[in-house]
């Protein structure tokens, strides 16, 4: 029985060492933009689980640090839950969501007036490479879990520096393709038997990790794009990137 149970716990600490050793692997591009309405409901649903509003909790905690003022926009603004936190949690800032697709928009839109916030918030549709806002109008700029989307970020970064004022600030909040192994095991079990089907057969949320970018590939990023103010801060599986243009 000795024999047995320092086997079993030998087992348990090679899987433990495993599990927890960061991954390195080629990044793998992911489509831009959800223009299915059974993939958009299958976010919103999921979105409204525990786990995703413990995300947006820590998202909205992180944002305060910041004392956000003026006008706020969420790019990639998904089906609004988010921009719902931000509202109730800073009632001060004007909030306007931007996503590329038109059918997670109306979704957004729907969401935020079922929540009596429709006056608090306004919509536009466009892309994190020509946003649809004027040249020094914003006063912060969010973007949650869709850096891993966008197929040129220092383009992407050069867009949120046109349309920020001076002074203004933004912060990403994105997944980290070096994650632990336990991360992959976790989310790829996920996929396979809890989220909802039209998720798998886009390969989400597996796809959205080796789509993502490590910390210092961020950085790199960050190092070549008008900004001199920012700052990288890595997470357990995710990455937040906060800057300010002068």
């Amino acid at each position: 029985m000795v024999y047995i149970a320092l086997a079993v716990i030998l087992v348990v600490l090679i899987l433990s060492i495993i599990a927890s050793r960061r991954v390195e692997i080629p990044r793998r591009a992911s489509p831009e933009g959800i223009e299915d309405n059974e993939v958009v409901e299958a976010y919103d649903r999921i979105n409204r689980w525990p786990q995703f509003r413990s995300l947006r909790r820590m998202f909205v905690a992180e944002l305060k640090r910041h004392s956000p003022e003026g006008v706020l926009v969420d790019v990639g603004c998904g089906p609004g839950y988010l921009m719902a936190g931000i509202a109730r949690s800073l009632p001060h800032l004007s909030i306007i969501g931007v996503d590329i697709a038109e059918e997670m928009l109306q979704k957004a839109g729907n969401n935020l007036a079922s929540m009596g916030l429709a006056e608090k918030v306004g919509f536009r549709r466009g892309d994190i490479q020509g946003l649809p806002l004027e040249s020094d109008s914003i006063d912060f700029v969010v973007s949650t879990l869709s850096l891993h989307h966008w197929s040129q970020p220092k383009q992407a970064v050069e867009e949120i520096h046109r349309v920020l004022k001076p002074g203004g600030q933004f912060l990403i909040f994105d997944l980290r393709r070096d994650s632990p192994r336990a991360a992959y095991w976790i989310v790829r079990f996920a996929q396979s038997f809890i989220l909802p089907a039209a998720l798998g057969r886009i390969n989400e949320p597996t796809g959205s990790f080796m789509a993502s970018y490590t910390p210092a590939e961020v950085k790199a990023t960050m190092s070549d794009t008008p900004f001199d103010k920012w700052r990288v801060k890595p997470g357990l599986f995710w990455t937040f990137t906060w800057g300010e243009k002068d």
